[in-house]
């Protein structure tokens, strides 16, 4: 530790810190630009010029190390002259547009201004322009004039993204940032450059004119898509979401969300949004009240039930939905007598799940992904499924992890790669043979029986000897992996070599509430049809679907439904149209209370942002009067909080669920035999509902190119 004095106070920071570091932890603010705490260190805004004892002349407090017994002033007239002769460069040619600034009452330059800057300028001559450029849907560069070149943007690109989209080209005032060759900005943590820009330079094209940041409110939530759960900050005009920004966790996202958290608001105010009951009647669509809706959803229920036994009545329910929500619709299921339900939509086979009551889970917390030194990731598009889990590897991998990847495509995940093994999907089991036989012979030990024919090839040995070095060590299956036909066989082998490596082992869940859905029991009961089996032609009379569009969310299609005589369709939006005979409208995430259980574990809960839309009621609220009006007991909840300690008592928000409860053991006999359908696996901007129906994601690259693959072949 060093010891040193910032305006008159002692302060001990690391060796190697920075003036700024010091001025940080002792509360001292600094003006600054270009310095960012999450990214390398440029100095190339001089803002933070300080008065350093014994120093000829200012200096820059992000770029100076701390020496034993420094001495800073940063509020002397000698550092406070400084600031303000670099705010007048900074302002000579920066426009005068603070009232039409998309960045105006939240800019960082506008309120340095106000403290460091002139009342006039002294600056007479012409002020330079910069042509606009159009990068894509989701970023504005319209009024790059504003630029200050601080090159947060162009950092980001380079140490948080992988994609250096970005650049500086030019020198001194002609100085420029865009992207080269005319190509736009596509990576899928793009929007998080919005944030770091300190002017109005990049700006949120989706959000562009639609208020003043003073005229939002801020409200806390949670991301329902991917299984990091990552905190927002939903921004609010009146009953209509506006804008979402990441809200800082450092165990969860840090301060980044991926664009899918950022931009899928926009389908809450899509013209598919379902606002009233509906029911076909004589293959028309008629609005209905609730009590119609639900009267009629009950008797139909009923009916099946008398007729054809409970058994003929099934549950699709998404990932996707809240762990209140998964709850009573198992409850409602268990009451009707009926074991089929299942969130598994995109499976191929399901021999993989956890023991009864457990979940298949990360394997470790989300933040040590960024502190492990060998990592072998099986059967995923990690930078694509994963943004947020793929940038903390990347961080790894930047300090000198091994990353090495078992996948059927060249990856793209914008991070160096140690070895790859280049295996057709039907070959996922061989290949991760290979590499446990590999294990093996390295450490002189009898590999398990059903591999003992295997025969290692180099890359296979290489992916071996990485996973035996270094201290922290993970083998991680990907969505590829776990909705693959021999998925239990890749899950009893990645357990086998991460056992024998000394390594973490674990599953990248797919969805927001993939661990809450196995902890509330979303699975088949005992003699239960599970996801497959429910949509194959004439497997059910009665179908109720939370939150799923079979076809876009299963694996199997939606015409596995057509012969049923009931099916009713929970959804946000006027969906499975074909196929449904009533339609109830449910709050999506921001209109409704609830929580997820990311992959790590932990519990989140949120509360609604807005009101709901028209005559949206929240799920549990719909799936609780929905047992009212059967007559099934232990619907009488008034909260979702008191869903929530029914079901998980004792795990308040923020909390890990007890240890006990995450399980990746897996004891399956391991199949060699070739899988015969590729997996399902959704494109990044295919995942859910919401995704699927913002306009802005669906206009970038990956949108247009993107689509759900379905499996050729499901077995059950």
């Amino acid at each position: 530790m060093v010891e040193i004095e910032i305006d008159g106070r002692k302060v001990e920071v690391p060796a190697g810190s920075m003036v700024m570091h010091a001025a940080d932890k002792a509360g001292i603010y600094i003006p600054h630009f270009c310095y960012h705490k999450k990214l390398s260190i440029a100095a190339n805004c001089r803002m933070c010029l300080v008065d350093v004892e014994k120093a000829p002349k200012p200096i820059p407090a992000c770029a100076t190390p701390v020496s034993m017994g420094m001495v800073v002033r940063t509020k002397s007239e000698k550092a406070i002259k400084a600031q303000k002769a670099v705010m007048e460069f900074l302002l000579i040619n920066h426009p005068l547009d603070c009232p039409i600034c998309d960045q105006g009452g939240e800019c960082q330059l506008q309120d340095l201004a106000v403290g460091y800057g002139g009342t006039q300028s002294r600056y007479q001559e012409e002020k330079r322009v910069v042509f606009h450029k159009n990068v894509g849907p989701l970023i504005s560069m319209e009024e790059m004039s504003r630029c200050i070149h601080c090159t947060r943007c162009v950092r980001f690109g380079q140490e948080i993204a992988g994609v250096m989209e970005l650049g500086m080209s030019h020198r001194g005032e002609h100085s420029e940032i865009e992207t080269f060759v005319g190509q736009t900005v596509d990576s899928e943590l793009s929007g998080n450059m919005i944030d770091l820009c300190p002017v109005g330079a990049l700006t949120s094209k989706p959000f562009r004119y639609a208020a003043r940041t003073w005229e939002l409110s801020r409200r806390k939530s949670i991301s329902p898509h991917d299984s990091t759960g990552a905190n927002l900050v939903v921004q609010v005009k009146g009953d209509r979401v506006l804008r979402v920004v990441p809200l800082e966790n450092e165990a969860v996202n840090e301060c980044w969300i991926a664009d899918r958290d950022r931009f899928s608001y926009e389908a809450l105010s899509s013209p598919e949004r379902l606002t009233q009951p509906m029911i076909k009647q004589g293959g028309e669509w008629r609005s209905v009240d609730w009590q119609t809706a639900l009267e009629y959803v009950a008797q139909g229920l009923k009916g099946v039930c008398a007729q054809h036994g409970a058994g003929a009545i099934g549950l699709l329910a998404s990932p996707h939905a809240t762990v209140e929500e998964l709850a009573l619709a198992r409850a409602l299921m268990d009451g009707l007598g009926s074991p089929n339900r299942d969130h598994r939509l995109r499976a191929a086979a399901f021999d993989a799940a956890a023991p009864a009551g457990t979940a298949r889970w990360l394997g470790l917390p989300i933040a040590e992904l960024s502190a492990l030194d060998r990592v072998l990731v099986v059967g995923s598009n990690l930078r694509k499924d994963h943004p947020l889990f793929a940038q903390r590897i990347r961080q790894a991998a930047r300090k000198g992890a091994q990353v090495s990847a078992l996948v059927e495509q060249a990856p793209d995940w914008a991070l160096p790669l140690y070895r790859v093994a280049l295996t057709s999907f039907a070959d996922w089991v061989q290949a991760l043979a290979q590499v446990a036989v590999a294990v093996a012979e390295a450490r002189g030990l009898t590999p398990p029986a059903a591999v003992q024919g295997v025969q290692a090839d180099e890359t296979a040995r290489a992916i071996a000897q990485s996973l035996l070095g270094g201290e922290r060590r993970a083998v991680l299956l990907g969505n590829a992996a776990m909705h693959h036909e021999r998925a239990a066989a890749l899950l009893a082998l990645a357990q086998w070599v991460a056992e024998q490596t000394g390594a973490r082992w674990g599953v990248l869940t797919e969805a927001a509430n993939t661990v809450g859905a196995q902890l509330v029991g979303m699975l088949p009961g005992p003699g239960g049809l599970n996801a497959a089996q429910m949509l194959r032609p004439g497997a059910l009379k009665a179908a109720v679907l939370l939150g799923v569009e079979p076809g876009l969310d299963t694996a199997a299609p939606a015409s596995g439904l057509a012969e049923a005589e009931l099916v009713v369709t929970l959804s946000p939006f006027r969906t499975n149209l074909d196929i449904s005979d009533v339609l109830l409208p449910v709050a999506p995430f921001t209109e409704t209370s609830g929580s997820f259980v990311n992959a790590e574990g932990r519990l989140q809960s949120f509360q609604a942002v807005v009101k709901p839309l028209g005559e949206t009621r929240p799920a549990w609220k719909v799936l609780r009067v929905l047992g009212n009006v059967l007559g099934l007991p232990g619907f009488e909840y008034t909260s979702s909080q008191e869903v929530l300690a029914q079901v998980l008592p004792g795990v308040p928000h923020g909390a890990f669920v007890p240890a006990q409860r995450l399980d990746n053991r897996c004891d399956a006999p391991i199949d060699l035999t070739p899988a015969r359908g590729a997996p399902c696996v959704a494109a990044i901007y295919q995942l859910d509902a919401l995704v699927r129906r913002a306009p802005a994601l669906q206009a970038t690259a990956d949108g247009r190119a993107g689509r759900v693959r379905v499996a050729e072949g499901v077995s059950a």
